[in-house]
């Protein structure tokens, strides 16, 4: 690869992803660099070959990394970048915040944020992924967020740029978002704690928490999350198709589709980015075999099969 610029995080070459990644699989991204603050991603950027490929990582919750690894550079923000700050109803996070930090802080100062307590994942992850649980998603509470273009120019987007839609946005490429600033309705602290542990325990019954999963592998064929409301309705959820087909536990090599929740696949141990995505795939197609439907991947799947 070209040389890359000089910088004052850390710039790891022929770094392993499969420990950053919650499925524990992948190959090795060219390199991985970790800024140190902002203007030392900017810089970056700014100064990096426009040939150079660049992927932006979260926390790697909902990713599965290819056993080839990335020809890229994996941009992983951290500390510096995980900042919370409430203002009145309005709460500005850092990309690398937690979602369950942001929603507890969010609580605690009387702002409902408290659909993002029980999604897996970092707040820029969120934002690109529209994220969403019991009825709400980002796109209803986004005010708007900063992001560092290719060129290292900052910017900041709205909702109107962003173009959400169920688990997908317009993010421009090569872009890197640092914060966002978020505005949920004013409720009472002791409330929303409440609501917030049961969301907890309704998630821990129902999900396989303890089992190394990205959360859903599939979106909903019904094109939306209608968890937790009251029109609640069973036939298009995506563990239901998948149940009516008979791939509930179904596995390949080391990866099955979680017994418990027949949309979370997991790592049952020694598998390998092929085998799930490979199970994925055979659940695509058992599904449309049984119901005439394509599941879409809500797990997003990067990089090469093999290493080159």
């Amino acid at each position: 690869m070209t040389d890359l610029p000089a910088v004052r995080g850390r710039l790891t070459p022929n770094r392993d992803l499969s420990d950053l990644t919650w499925l524990r699989v992948g190959g090795p991204a060219d390199y991985l660099f970790q800024p140190a603050d902002l203007e030392d991603l900017q810089s970056f950027l700014r100064d990096l070959p426009a040939e150079v490929t660049v992927f932006p990582m979260g926390v790697g919750s909902n990713l599965i990394v290819r056993d080839g690894g990335l020809r890229a550079v994996v941009i992983r923000l951290g500390r510096g970048f995980n900042g919370i700050d409430v203002d009145g109803d309005t709460v500005t996070a850092g990309a690398a915040a937690l979602d369950s930090h942001v929603a507890r802080k969010s609580a605690e100062a009387g702002v409902d944020l408290t659909f993002l307590r029980t999604i897996p994942g970092s707040i820029g992850g969120a934002v690109r992924m529209n994220a969403g649980c019991y009825g709400a998603y980002v796109a209803d509470v986004f005010v708007s967020a900063q992001v560092v273009l290719r060129d290292g120019s900052l910017t900041t987007l709205t909702a109107e740029d962003l173009q959400f839609r169920y688990r997908q946005t317009e993010l421009p490429a090569g872009a890197v978002l640092v914060s966002a600033t978020l505005r949920g309705p004013a409720s009472d602290p002791a409330a929303l704690a409440d609501r917030m542990q049961a969301q907890l325990q309704k998630r821990d019954e129902s999900q396989p928490t303890k089992e190394r999963s990205a959360g859903s592998t599939f979106r909903n064929p019904a094109g939306f999350s209608s968890t937790g409301r009251a029109d609640d309705v069973m036939d298009l959820k995506a563990w239901k198709v998948i149940d009516n087909a008979g791939m509930r536990g179904a596995t390949l090599g080391g990866a099955q589709m979680s017994e418990k929740h027949s949309n979370f696949m997991i790592n049952a141990g020694g598998a390998t980015a092929a085998d799930l995505e490979g199970l994925g795939e055979n659940v695509r197609k058992k599904v449309y075999a049984d119901s005439g439907i394509w599941l879409e991947w809500e797990i997003m799947r990067v990089g090469d099969p093999e290493r080159s």
